[in-house]
């Protein structure tokens, strides 16, 4: 049964790390933290129960969260399948994601997307996601109980794009234009070592 006043968070960090040489991208350092811990300290205080999906080093994510899941699926077949192996482990109506490479997000983001999807119910909105000024950030969304049960068959049929999955269903963006460096990706190396 769905706990109707509670939030569940999920910390995406079940990617193959492509872009840091196929590193675990969430146990890389930064500003002397690991980047899962900076996005777990900024998440944690705004949601009910936190999961994070991970794919390796599961020992290492231990500590962080409430549960730790793996994708269901064979391979690294990208969010979607991080998001379907959290699904039975949601127990609030709203499921709030984020990656595991944004370690400023907003600490006001599941106010904010929570609001739009209440907000926009009358007009059937059941997802949301940050729009930084210039460009949407489709892994920092929100999205209804409502809509599990369509990411399963999507996948089946061989999709993983989150925004061609987002279209499918009644959805808004939540303006995030007075925080747009809260978005900034540490998803290379060279970002990283920028930073």
């Amino acid at each position: 049964m769905a706990q109707e006043n509670e939030i569940t968070g999920l910390i995406l960090a079940g990617g193959e790390g492509r872009r840091v040489q196929r590193q675990d991208k969430g146990l890389l350092s930064w500003r002397g933290k690991k980047l899962i811990d900076h996005v777990a300290d900024r998440l944690r205080p705004q949601v009910n129960h936190l999961i994070v999906s991970c794919n390796r080093n599961i020992q290492a994510y231990e500590r962080i969260g409430d549960i730790r899941v793996q994708d269901d699926r064979l391979g690294f077949q990208g969010p979607l399948a991080g998001i379907e192996a959290a699904i039975p482990h949601v127990r609030s109506n709203i499921l709030v994601i984020t990656a595991c490479d944004t370690p400023l997000l907003p600490l006001n983001l599941v106010e904010r997307l929570k609001e739009s999807i209440e907000t926009d119910r009358s007009g059937g909105a059941l997802i949301s996601y940050a729009h930084d000024g210039e460009r949407e950030q489709y892994l920092s969304c929100a999205i209804h109980r409502s809509l599990f049960p369509s990411l399963s068959s999507y996948l089946e049929d061989g999709n993983r794009a989150v925004r061609h999955w987002f279209r499918q269903h009644p959805n808004t963006s939540v303006d995030f234009s007075d925080q747009p460096d809260a978005f900034q990706n540490f998803n290379s190396l060279e970002t990283l070592s920028k930073a």
